[in-house]
């Protein structure tokens, strides 16, 4: 998989690729741009293969030369908003909120206000590393959006780069708590599966038998509610991929309460506002003290509620 960083893309066809349309082709290599946007710039005439503007539905060969030209891409412009934030910790390096249910972590097509950048551009004013551009200024990981609890920013590129490298090397302590459908009967265990772009939805991940990233969570059982079929649970990350817990306990047969993407599709009569998660536990060593930082979120009330009325 790769980003595109530039206005041009190329690629040489390998053998496992064989076969396939050049629009599925590009879509599977290219994680950052949609398939219909990749389609567009075929319709407009931006993809060639050995030289010769093609269709979306030219099969490719090995050894084929792709070429696809994009155009630059107008970048909005993001602007401070003066949202109230849940600071767990913060310092002149690193800052740890705790986000709501609803926000979405950096803006992208069709959120541009409102955002957690945004607030953190309000409260930080320019102190936010610049790494990841105008878009994630301070924005190291990130959690879905009706994800609640612990995410870090930096407020520089040194600690940026720290802490970046802490997430690649899985040293970061992330301990999520989660509700989850039915009664599972072991008190933890692991689950190490790759995890990967769904071949037949690319909105979604899924555990993939071969071509997924390495994948690997641990899970133990908080409180088992029989009478609702539900199970409390807390999860730890030793990976960090994309919908990585949803992900994992669906394929296990008990995907999270409240998932509309990876549960059933049948709602219950619990209020959740998407799936039950919240990221209780992050710890990580400071870039610039090597203090041991470790926050813990509480839970956020509709979660607190949940377990309240079910005991």
């Amino acid at each position: 998989m790769a980003d595109i960083l530039c206005d041009e893309f190329n690629y040489v066809v390998t053998d496992e690729y064989e076969g396939m349309r050049v629009d599925k082709l590009i879509s599977e290599l290219i994680d950052s741009l949609s398939r219909s946007y990749i389609k567009k710039l075929i319709d407009d005439d931006k993809v060639s293969v050995n030289g010769k503007v093609v269709k979306a539905s030219y099969t490719v060969s090995e050894g084929d030369s792709i070429l696809m030209q994009i155009p630059p891409l107008k970048v909005p412009e993001i602007k401070p908003e003066d949202i109230p934030l849940d600071i767990l910790y913060e310092d002149e390096d690193v800052i740890v909120v705790n986000k709501p249910k609803g926000m979405v972590v950096h803006p992208a097509a069709g959120h541009y206000e409102g955002t957690l950048v945004n607030a953190l551009m309000f409260h930080c004013r320019d102190n936010l590393s610049g790494i990841n551009g105008v878009m994630r200024p301070g924005i190291v990981h990130r959690i879905d959006k009706d994800t609640t609890g612990s995410v870090i920013a930096c407020k520089n590129d040194f600690a940026h780069k720290n802490i970046a490298e802490q997430l690649k090397e899985h040293t970061i302590n992330r301990i999520y708590h989660a509700i989850c459908i039915g009664i599972i009967k072991e008190d933890e265990g692991d689950i190490e599966a790759p995890i990967g772009r769904s071949p037949g939805d690319r909105k979604k991940m899924a555990v993939l038998k071969s071509g997924g990233k390495n994948a690997f969570t641990h899970y133990r059982v908080l409180k088992r509610f029989e009478a609702q079929n539900l199970t409390y649970i807390e999860c730890k990350l030793k990976t960090g991929r994309t919908h990585q817990i949803r992900v994992h306990m669906a394929s296990i047969g008990h995907p999270l309460l409240g998932d509309e993407t990876y549960g059933p599709k049948k709602k219950t009569n619990l209020h959740t506002e998407g799936q039950c998660l919240h990221a209780k536990i992050l710890g990580f060593v400071h870039p610039v003290t090597g203090q041991y930082i470790e926050t813990d979120a509480p839970l956020p009330e509709y979660f607190s509620h949940l377990i309240e009325t079910m005991k």
